[in-house]
């Protein structure tokens, strides 16, 4: 009678492991399945962050926002009051990329400040112009005349090397590194007086002075006509505008769909109708 007892207790028990191992197997099965989903739903909402300069920046990365939001990508543009803390974002990781800045300026803050950072794309050029109030022609320009220019190194070479271009000074040869300052110039016929102004507050200053050399954004900015220029760099310009990120992330899936859907020939029929000879594509 005993033997028969253990037997069929035996068997209960052998019964009942097989029903715990099945439902493990299920429960596991289900815990898979849900981690893949929750992987799939996880990639496919992610949000990719963009810092970037307000005008035009911002406006072009808004466009391509549907384009990438059909391939998963969330895109979400962060724009700074003030954009030289777009770097210092970048590098603490506030964002994933930024789109503000030229190759010129980048190698200078990196050199300054040792970021970690890589040119994931060119997207656009925006030729830098000569502006003035007051007189509509290079040539009127007077002995002694006031011009103010950017007064970060890299953007002040950009602004010499265009008046440069016009005739109206020289500057030293064999400068390389795309920096330079009035203590450059060599030759000065009109003994021109430069006023170095940050690049932010040019438009401002516009009026105080005879003429001012200014980034095509910050006019975008001030509502002024960009072909209200009276010299302007041509679409030869090395200062294309370019997406930079860390080191290593140039690779991300999602910052190559960002670069590709900026250099897409829809993003160069809309730079042409929207901003015109203002921003010239650079892919």
């Amino acid at each position: 009678m005993m033997n028969r007892f253990n037997g069929r207790l035996s068997l209960a028990l052998v019964a009942l492991a097989l029903v715990v191992v099945a439902a493990a197997g299920c429960k596991k099965k289900e815990g898979e399945a849900g981690k893949g989903t929750e992987g799939a739903a996880s990639t496919a909402g992610k949000t990719l962050k963009v810092g970037a300069a307000v005008v035009p920046h911002a406006d072009i990365l808004k466009f391509v926002v549907p384009k990438l939001k059909e391939q998963g990508v969330n895109l979400e543009v962060v724009t700074f009051d003030d954009e030289v803390q777009l770097n210092p974002a970048l590098a603490e990781k506030q964002i994933d990329a930024n789109y503000f800045q030229h190759v010129p300026y980048l190698e200078a803050v990196v050199k300054e400040k040792n970021y970690q950072f890589q040119v994931a794309g060119s997207i656009h050029v925006e030729p830098m112009g000569l502006y003035s109030n007051k007189i509509k022609s290079v040539a009127e320009l007077k002995t002694g005349a006031q011009i103010a220019v950017p007064n970060n190194p890299s953007n002040e070479y950009r602004a010499l090397a265009l008046l440069e271009k016009q005739g109206l000074i020289k500057l030293k040869p064999g400068i390389s590194n795309f920096q330079a300052t009035p203590k450059d110039i060599v030759e000065n016929p009109k003994k021109i007086k430069f006023v170095e102004v940050e690049a932010a507050q040019l438009t401002r200053t516009l009026p105080d002075v005879d003429g001012a050399v200014i980034n095509t954004n910050f006019i975008l900015d001030a509502k002024i006509d960009p072909q209200s220029a009276i010299a302007r760099e041509d679409a030869k310009s090395p200062y294309a505008n370019i997406i930079v990120v860390r080191k290593g992330e140039e690779t991300r899936e999602d910052i190559k769909k960002l670069v590709a859907a900026l250099q897409s020939p829809e993003l160069k029929q809309f730079l042409k109708e929207k901003y015109g000879a203002a921003i010239i594509p650079a892919f």
